[in-house]
């Protein structure tokens, strides 16, 4: 039998790939992209319609990988907790990706399936109307920058020795990168969720 002229590619080699190529550069491009699987440009088309819907498939691939578990007697601040750390750990894997996916509108059912329950966690906490697309923005903006800050390099701030004295006190308790990282995520969550915990109990007074 003959071999086919086109090496046979399938979508998760496409999005593997594309993912490699955005961990390495922080972009991609179809050329760069058929050079690495070894296929033509063209060829790519027949599997996909072109670099958004790539981008599209990267951010259901990320959010797949980092799955959370949502009980069904758990309380709304559970859920929350739950959804935001997936989410912020998901970006984490590969945080070059998220600037190219904030230029472009979120279409991914696994993705839509986050922000689903995110939306059902906020009501049953008790918010509505505007107040919930509000929060869901507050959240993705916050999970997002987490998710960059564990991809910053370990020394974030460098004052120099003499004129920064309360910055430099600071950095003398923050400890290795990751783990100030972790704790600065733990203590935004905690204010996030105490933030919502007094809106709500201010449009109830």
């Amino acid at each position: 039998m003959a071999r086919p002229l086109v090496p046979l590619i399938s979508i998760d080699a496409l999005v593997t790939a594309a993912l490699e190529l955005v961990d390495e550069a922080g972009d991609f491009s179809l050329p760069k992209l058929a050079k690495r699987i070894g296929v033509s440009q063209s060829s790519i088309y027949n599997h996909v319609s072109g670099r958004e819907e790539i981008l599209e498939l990267m951010r259901g691939r990320i959010i797949s990988e980092s799955p959370y578990v949502l009980e069904d007697e758990q309380d709304w601040e559970a859920s929350l907790r739950a959804i935001v750390r997936s989410y912020r750990d998901a970006f984490a894997r590969h945080p070059k990706l998220a600037p190219l996916l904030v230029l472009q509108t979120v279409q991914d059912a696994q993705v839509m399936a986050l922000y689903e329950n995110l939306a059902v966690a906020l009501e049953a906490a008790g918010f509505h109307g505007r107040d919930v697309m509000s929060a869901i923005s507050t959240i993705d903006s916050f999970a997002l920058g987490f998710a960059l800050d564990l991809a910053a390099p370990d020394v974030v701030w460098a004052p120099p020795t003499q004129g920064y004295p309360a910055l430099t006190s600071a950095l003398a308790h923050a400890g290795p990168s990751e783990e100030r990282g972790e704790a600065a995520f733990n203590f935004g969550l905690d204010i996030l969720i105490a933030g919502l915990h007094s809106r709500l109990q201010s449009t109830v007074l």
